[in-house]
């Protein structure tokens, strides 16, 4: 059972402009006893909202400069006001949350376009994050409380095995209140470590602004993926007071991928070199190229080099499912066609694929000590598990450009494009009768065909774990070059939350949730 505490947004007063360094004045003594603090922030704001409402002076205009930056002026603000007006400079439109967390930011996020989706659980708060991030191609922001902490980290393991840019905020132990045995409140902080790119405690008011630009830095830089903040109190009182600040955005890291990296070009021309000399090369397309919507360039250079491509779960959308050269999943969850296909191939190309162990069937395709090469932004991420002939350290998008600029014209490989194109057409035909069963109850193969014909152009399907992916997997066929599929990285039951997430982010779009194992 949770206790949730009322609170309203603190008005601004009249100050002087903030510069770059912020000059912190709190409303709110931080040093009074845990009891009479919640008290006094109760007291405060209660007092504060009942003030006559002025208007506030007119803002500076949004400052251009050379570094990326938007900076507003702000006269003297609450903590949550500075909150708010920072997430909707980032282009946050939805936040996820388990009431009651950092009230004076969801009181001040009244007067933005942001709005507050309240979730019966931690963890689908963190799903529907998930799902808005994937969809919408930006950071997802979820919060809860510090006694649902640990729900709330638990929520985060699809979206550090996906890369999904989700920004999560809990309430935790204020620092007078650490080994006292504060109601309701345990050191959670560790358990995010494990599922966070970033983990970091806002020990101070004056720590948030750099402390939140820097959560979206980490989110959305390199290969994207979670990150934490802690906020003191239980529900994140601690942080709440009034201050000068400046609201401060930094463009970049509004979306993903914040930067685009080139490649070594003598990589680039090693790859393309070994790409053409091949007899049997094979793509095996991941996330990493979906993160970077590189799919345009990735058929473009599958096509000049007659490579046929297998997708991972995550790469799915990246080639349309009738393109002659496509092959399907690969993996565990794969096809036989395209799993026989990698097995028999002299080189394989990983491209934005960790080659991890559902892609891979374990380790075992391609087979150890097959040639490799492999494109990825981490450059910790080549060669861990296939030691790489070639690697290429770079943005997907920008680095298939630079292989399709030194590519030859055209390479022609027609046997191996026929082999492949054979053993997907057996596959298709041993799987037909039963995506044309009439059988009552309707075979779940039945289903995925109708899904097939029916989805819309710009659909997004979001597809569960277990056989929900293993079925939609390989059995829905996407044809279209703007229909997306999103697919849970583990946990049974995301795929309703982070339907619902996606539509928030992509709300002019179709949505299809498939659940159920």
């Amino acid at each position: 059972m949770r206790e949730c505490h009322s609170g309203g947004a603190a008005q601004g007063t009249d100050g002087p402009k903030a510069g770059l360094l912020i000059a912190w004045t709190s409303s709110v003594r931080q040093s009074a006893p845990d009891g009479s603090r919640e008290a006094a922030i109760r007291s405060s704001l209660k007092n504060q909202c009942a003030r006559e409402e002025r208007t506030p002076p007119s803002r500076s205009a949004e400052l251009a400069n050379p570094r990326n930056l938007k900076e507003t002026f702000m006269p003297m603000m609450s903590t949550g006001q500075f909150f708010a007006e920072t997430l909707e400079g980032y282009g946050v439109s939805h936040v996820f949350i388990v009431p009651a967390i950092f009230q004076q930011a969801m009181a001040a996020m009244e007067k933005t376009g942001i709005a507050r989706v309240t979730t019966h659980h931690e963890m689908a708060a963190a799903f529907m994050a998930d799902g808005y991030a994937r969809a919408g191609r930006k950071p997802g922001i979820c919060m809860g409380q510090a006694v649902g902490a640990g729900n709330l980290a638990a929520g985060l393991r699809d979206a550090y095995q996906a890369g999904s840019p989700v920004i999560a905020i809990s309430g935790g132990p204020q620092p007078d209140g650490r080994y006292r045995y504060v109601y309701q409140v345990v050191d959670d902080f560790p358990m995010f470590a494990p599922v966070t790119k970033w983990n970091a405690m806002v020990q101070r008011p004056d720590r948030l602004p750099d402390l939140l630009r820097q959560a979206f830095r980490a989110a959305t830089t390199g290969a994207p993926g979670p990150v934490h903040l802690e906020l003191p109190g239980r529900l994140g009182e601690q942080v709440q007071g009034e201050g000068d600040f400046v609201v401060l955005v930094e463009e970049p890291f509004t979306r993903y991928p914040a930067y685009r990296p080139l490649p070594d070009q003598d990589a680039v021309e090693k790859a393309v070199t070994l790409l053409a000399a091949a007899e049997r090369p094979v793509m095996v397309v991941g996330g990493g190229i979906t993160a970077s919507d590189a799919r345009t360039e990735l058929v473009a250079l599958a096509e000049r080099l007659s490579i046929p491509v297998a997708v991972t779960m995550n790469g799915k959308e990246n080639i349309p499912d009738d393109h002659p050269l496509s092959l399907g999943n690969v993996g565990t969850y794969g096809r036989r066609a395209a799993n026989q296909v990698v097995a028999e191939a002299d080189l394989v190309f990983f491209a934005g694929s960790r080659a991890g162990g559902l892609t891979t069937n374990n380790w075992r395709l391609p087979p150890p000590g097959t040639p490799t090469i492999q494109l990825d932004i981490d450059g910790e991420e080549l060669g861990r598990n296939y030691p790489a002939t070639v690697g290429l350290l770079g943005d997907a998008k920008r680095t298939l450009r630079q292989m399709i600029d030194a590519s030859p014209r055209a390479v022609s490989r027609s046997a191996w494009v026929h082999h492949a194109q054979d053993a997907l057409r057996q596959w298709r035909e041993g799987i037909a009768p039963m995506l044309n069963s009439d059988a009552v109850p309707i075979r779940p193969e039945r289903i995925c065909r109708e899904i097939s014909e029916f989805l819309p152009d710009d659909a997004i399907l979001v597809a569960d774990t277990g056989h929900a992916a293993i079925w939609t997997g390989t059995m829905v066929a996407l044809t279209k070059p703007g229909q997306r599929y999103l697919r849970c990285a583990g946990t049974l039951g995301w795929g309703f939350p982070a339907a619902i997430g996606a539509k928030c982010a992509a709300s002019n779009r179709p949505v299809l949730c498939f659940t159920g194992d």
